[in-house]
């Protein structure tokens, strides 16, 4: 690894380490370049803004969320289960920083935010999780109907980003009230995707689909 390589990642670790112990508003580039022992034009050079710190944020968690649901679903083909193992690999990612989300949410709850992760500057981070959920879904030999099994990854990211909200306002210990919505979650929709085969139910889950891709573009 190169000087500036290194530069980079120290200054990295550091910002992620102030946004899981300080949290979004406390974490300043002055303060990450006075503990990375560089002048603020140097931290400048590496992230011309917090938000972009912010990003490398999203990636690295995101990355560990899929590092530990790979290893996990390694040997497990129900859809279900594969599903489990991938919500609750995303929140023993974002873990280390629940008790501070709350200050990344004010930040991020504005539509026109670069830390929104809908926004084009999120495509890094979402990107990584979206095609962790199409692995979900094609390494699956659970029987999915095709026109559901082309939408399911994005459908599935979307209802992954209703948990984290729910997960930032948990308080009940080790978010337990999280995980059990994921156990209870996971066991309603092994018993319902069978019934999406049904052609009476096609024509209205088709509807529904195309409503939330059209919300979403």
């Amino acid at each position: 690894m190169g000087k500036s390589e290194a530069t980079k990642q120290a200054i990295t670790d550091i910002a992620l380490r102030s946004f899981a112990d300080r949290g979004y508003d406390a974490t300043t580039i002055r303060l990450i370049a006075a503990e990375a022992g560089i002048s603020v034009g140097n931290a400048y050079y590496y992230f011309p803004t917090k938000n972009h710190m912010v990003q490398e944020l999203y990636v690295r968690v995101q990355q560990r969320h899929r590092e530990l649901a790979e290893g996990r679903m390694r040997g497990v083909t129900d859809l279900a289960e594969r599903l489990e193992i991938v919500l609750l690999a995303g929140l023993e990612a974002l873990a280390p920083y629940h008790e501070t989300a709350p200050g990344f949410l004010g930040a991020a709850i504005s539509p026109v935010s670069p830390v929104n992760p809908l926004s084009s500057e999120s495509g890094a981070a979402r990107d990584i999780v979206v095609g962790l959920f199409s692995d979900l879904v094609t390494g699956s030999t659970t029987s999915i109907p095709p026109f559901l099994r082309e939408r399911l990854p994005e459908l599935l990211w979307l209802a992954y980003l209703g948990l984290a909200l729910f997960w930032v306002y948990d308080a009940s210990p080790g978010q337990v009230k999280t995980r059990r919505l994921v156990s209870r979650s996971v066991a309603l929709f092994g018993t319902l995707l069978p019934l999406s085969r049904l052609p009476f139910l096609r024509g209205p889950l088709t509807e529904a689909l195309d409503i939330v891709r059209e919300a979403r573009a």
